[in-house]
């Protein structure tokens, strides 16, 4: 334990090293990075139907461009603290915004699906190291004392960029032209070079070696399971040899370099920290999390449009309160986080999160903007009232030296439990809307009296083709908003399994108070 402590100690001195001018810049510099990285995971979905006809694609084929960025994202994550190693934490950074920001403006200029694809997988890959270096840096530039507020001002830029992406991505492409979705991060980028140039002055290198069985397995492993995640219920899952295929070459090289990873230790996807209990609730919490987020993120979208028949723009707006209600609670907690108890606060951000996907199985075809808003900045304040706290248990109990490797392993969880939420959530929205229409169907004979006396209401048959019209249209909104509700139930229920999970925590050292 004095070990520990000095340990701590020595950290926080190095922290304080730092004036509070410097770690304010740093603290912008690092969070601006971020948001600019994670927009990209979701500003181009409105723009898909733009991107078709000048792209000359099927919408198939458009997909590829949101599954390339997160297939790279998830292959290089893992590989950031080795990187870091061998680089050094400044230099990797800068390296990073700029191929980024360079592969940004490629992708503006694209003008075929091949060239789209490619710079996308570009732009995944220099943008992945960006969120777990950035969560690094600022768990070392803050003292542990000040941990809680280091890691709700990082969870404000990490829960802004993916819920505005889409309301920023509508307004670009409805008032300019969809490659202004990649040419917006030019000027940002040019900004954050400048302030992690002056400001960031980290190094962090040391001794590091590649291991290539585990990259190679690793890139196989990860990429082929983002795949199957991203393309499997279009595909019908495991319906399709080649789906089923990728599912189990995915798995047995998964297995293969989370067990190397542990035996050797390495640098790359340093999977061997998660002996550390705190890290290794987090990352599960993290996933369980992530799955619902993304999730409902992913449904609200598709409800607004297809179901209220909502404009583009109008859905992107109405999905900015989540965002803009988590920034507030963590600007308004974040002097606060170090002094309540993390668990604490995120069982009242799960509720939060229960409560606002409770009130959406509530959902009618009538609901009005408030019914739509309500829930949205309910689930907002909970989303930040459970990242912050569980990004500050996530390092804990974490030796200093491994801050980095643990922000790979956390945000890497964050990332698949994202795209598992949302194949999990499109599969069974799809397979309950078949199941309701079958059902809700079945009831329509010609002998229904309710159908006839329906029919006599507005003066027709029940073989007028315009009342079969109707009724047929009828019946895909009552399955679809069943669906929906369905599928919001089983997302409130996750949230809920995720709470018991919080007192297998170890409390904060007391070192620490």
């Amino acid at each position: 334990m004095a070990e520990l402590a000095h340990t701590a100690s020595s950290e926080d001195e190095e922290a304080n090293v730092m004036s509070e001018g410097t770690r304010k810049l740093v603290t912008l510099a690092v969070m601006l990075s971020a948001i600019m990285v994670l927009l990209d995971m979701t500003i181009a979905n409105v723009a898909l139907p733009h991107m078709m006809g000048a792209l000359g694609v099927t919408s198939d084929q458009v997909t590829w461009v949101l599954t390339s960025y997160s297939m790279a994202e998830a292959i290089f994550i893992p590989l950031a603290s080795f990187l870091a190693l061998k680089f050094g934490i400044r230099r990797l950074l800068l390296i990073s915004v700029s191929g980024f920001v360079i592969t940004s403006a490629m992708c503006g200029q694209a003008d075929s699906i091949a060239e789209m694809v490619t710079f996308r997988i570009m732009q995944g890959a220099f943008g992945a190291a960006v969120i777990p270096l950035s969560q690094s840096i600022m768990v070392q530039i803050y003292p542990k004392s000040q941990r809680g507020k280091a890691m709700a001002l990082f969870s404000v830029g990490v829960l802004l960029g993916p819920i505005l992406g889409p309301t920023l991505g509508g307004i670009i492409t409805e008032n300019m032209d969809w490659r202004w979705i990649f040419y917006v991060n030019m000027p940002i980028g040019a900004v954050c070079l400048a302030l992690l140039y002056f400001f960031v002055k980290l190094d962090g290198r040391g001794e590091s070696k590649i291991d290539w069985p585990i990259v190679i397995a690793m890139t196989i492993g990860i990429g082929l399971l983002q795949m199957v995640l991203d393309r499997g219920n279009e595909e019908s899952w495991f319906q399709s040899n080649e789906i089923l295929l990728a599912a189990i070459i995915s798995a047995f090289a998964i297995i293969f370099f989370v067990s190397r990873s542990i035996m050797t230790k390495g640098d790359i996807a340093p999977v061997w920290l998660l002996r550390d209990r705190n890290l290794a609730m987090s990352c599960i919490v993290m996933a369980g999390f992530s799955m619902g987020m993304f999730g409902i993120t992913q449904l609200q979208p598709m409800m607004l449009e297809q179901l209220l028949n909502y404009p583009v723009e109008t859905t992107g707006f109405m999905m900015a309160p989540r965002g803009l209600t988590s920034a507030i609670v963590l600007l308004a907690l974040a002097r606060y986080m170090d002094k309540i108890d993390a668990r604490l606060l995120i069982v009242i951000g799960l509720s939060l999160n229960a409560l606002g996907t409770y009130l959406m199985t509530l959902y009618s075809l009538e609901i009005d903007i408030y019914w739509i808003l309500l829930p949205s900045i309910i689930q907002g304040a909970g989303m930040g009232l459970v990242f912050a706290p569980l990004s500050q248990l996530a390092y804990a109990t974490l030796a200093p030296k491994d801050t980095i490797g643990g922000a790979v392993i956390f945000n890497l969880c964050r990332t698949i439990g994202g795209s598992f939420g949302i194949s999990i959530v499109n599969t069974y929205f799809s397979r309950i809307q078949q199941k309701e229409w079958n059902e809700l169907g079945g009831a329509l004979s010609p002998m229904n009296p309710a159908l006839q006396q329906a029919a006599h209401a507005q003066g027709t048959t029940i073989t007028d083709p315009s009342f079969l019209a109707q009724i047929q249209n009828l019946l895909l909104q009552q399955s679809t908003l069943t669906a929906f509700v369905y599928t919001f139930g089983f997302l409130l229920f996750s949230y809920l399994c995720l709470i018991p999970l919080l007192a297998l925590f170890k409390p904060k050292p007391k070192m620490e108070d």
